[in-house]
């Protein structure tokens, strides 16, 4: 059950509330990063009625618009925020998928945090999620998926990087990914949030 005014605000596509409240938030000196944690609480309850049949895909695409009208203000706070490098990360959406917004946040944070994201975009083929890999000598890859369709995609995607010796770990996210999903397809971190992407990459370049 959602309590943030701001999360309420996102999942209800009250547009004009919500920049009022980002606004409200950022002249008090609330951090950008708590404000996205709130917009994407708010936008994991669209995606829930959307999956119970309460929302269509509209209502859903209508969120993920007015959460990239809030990215517009909130992105350049976020890489400011943190100037220091500290290795590659190649990020994609993988072959047959064509959703990018969570993909596109995570990649935002990441760069905020002060990593080089190597962005590959959608409908990646492995081949190319491997020629990346290889040219970056990356330790991480994240996969983004929004459709149960292309999990097969995702898992033949990361059977191809083992199967050319690249020994980077892989990160899967989406709104359905879970550990099941996960051990299915062999990967060795999931994230449900963006914010368990700079996680996973803080843990794994502190080693």
């Amino acid at each position: 059950m959602l309590t943030d005014a701001l999360s309420i605000a996102i999942a209800e596509l009250e547009e004009e509330q919500v920049a009022g409240l980002v606004k409200e938030r950022l002249d008090s000196g609330v951090s950008p990063l708590e404000i996205v944690n709130s917009l994407q609480q708010g936008m994991a309850e669209a995606g829930s009625r959307f999956e119970t049949g309460d929302y269509f895909l509209g209502e859903l695409i209508m969120c993920g618009e007015i959460m990239q009208d809030s990215m517009v203000i909130l992105e350049p706070l976020l890489i400011g925020s943190n100037a220091e490098y500290k290795g590659s990360i190649v990020m994609g959406t993988v072959k047959g998928d064509i959703h990018d917004l969570g993909k596109n946040i995570v990649v935002m944070l990441l760069k905020g945090s002060g990593y080089n994201v190597i962005d590959l975009g959608v409908d990646v083929s492995k081949e190319k999620f491997i020629e990346a890999i290889k040219e970056s000598n990356a330790p991480l890859v994240g996969m983004s998926v929004l459709l149960t369709g292309c999990q097969e995609s995702m898992k033949e995607t990361i059977e191809a990087i083992r199967a050319a010796g690249l020994n980077t770990k892989v990160l899967i996210g989406g709104n359905y990914i879970d550990d099941i999903v996960k051990d299915y397809v062999g990967a060795d971190y999931s994230a449900q949030a963006a914010t368990d992407g700079i996680k996973v990459a803080d843990e794994i370049f502190s080693v």
